[in-house]
């Protein structure tokens, strides 16, 4: 259902009684950096049958364990000046999941294909078809892993990760594993209010700041109303782009290649209210979907 948040006191009251359930326990930030990842190679879904390297966070124990597959944005898997490192929003995340217990797997999609930013290119090398196929393939991969329960997997994707996942959940194939969420962190949403031949095939639950100057909350709000028991909107009041990152001060970013004021130029940054409340949501939607207390 659309979900229009339209400042902190309204999303209180809506949220108050769910918030006494959960606790505080998943207010606070992680307290400690989740265990290096076990990186891994599986191949893409595409022609070419990319091999791609896969970065892989598990939970102790043998499982089976529900699993989320996550996609980066057009900057990349890892941190600028820390090659070989996840971003610290990447990072967090896994961090966050794996603690909840969730295997948490994030393909690289740039840097095995010798790419390692898009976000300032056009047209882009590495194009959403791409990395759905990049989807596919991951979910083969780890429907075949023990420790993983195939029948309960969910997708995550943040900016051009997020556009990503909404590409898939319009294509989701009956062969495909048992995706049963999609979330999509500030995805670009115009494309598919566009294209009228569009639907979301799985339950798609789109996360935007209302001040997103890069991919604006608009379109996504129109896309909710067109798709009211599909999609699920969460927009937080005073959020621009990027805003889940741990510690990042709003800047403005120069030079992209597509914004919607042609000027090449939009900010992005931490909301610290926005992120605390993602957080939240991103938990309550994966227990709802695979009916977990």
């Amino acid at each position: 259902m659309l979900r229009r948040i339209a400042g902190l006191a309204l999303r209180r009251s809506l949220r108050v009684a769910v918030g006494l359930a959960i606790g505080s326990a998943y207010w606070a930030p992680a307290i400690a950096t989740a265990e290096q990842p076990e990186v891994v190679e599986f191949p893409s879904a595409d022609r070419q049958r990319t091999p791609l390297a896969g970065y892989l966070y598990k939970p102790a124990g043998r499982g089976p364990f529900p699993a989320v597959i996550a996609l980066h944005g057009c900057g990349g898997l890892f941190a600028p000046r820390a090659p070989g490192h996840l971003s610290s929003r990447h990072d967090d995340w896994a961090d966050r999941l794996v603690r909840q217990g969730y295997v948490v797997f994030f393909p690289d999609s740039f840097g095995p294909r010798g790419v390692e930013s898009v976000c300032k290119i056009r047209p882009r090398p590495v194009t959403l078809d791409h990395r759905v196929r990049d989807i596919q393939g991951a979910i083969a991969w780890l429907s075949r892993r023990s420790f993983v329960d195939p029948e309960r997997m969910a997708l995550l994707g943040w900016s051009h990760g997020a556009t990503t996942v909404m590409t898939f959940a319009g294509r989701r194939r009956s062969r495909d594993a048992d995706v049963r969420l999609a979330v999509a962190f500030y995805p670009g949403c115009r494309r598919f209010l566009d294209d009228p031949s569009w639907r979301p095939r799985i339950p798609l639950t789109i996360l935007i700041g209302s001040a997103d100057d890069w991919t604006p909350a608009e379109p996504c709000r129109r896309l909710a109303q067109r798709f009211p028991k599909r999609i699920e909107l969460v927009e937080y009041a005073n959020a621009v782009h990027g805003f889940d990152a741990p510690a990042q001060q709003v800047h403005l970013l120069r030079g992209l290649a597509f914004t919607p004021s042609g000027s090449g130029e939009a900010h992005a940054g931490t909301e610290p209210e926005a992120r605390r409340q993602a957080i939240r949501d991103v938990k309550m939607q994966l227990d709802e979907a695979f009916e977990r207390d």
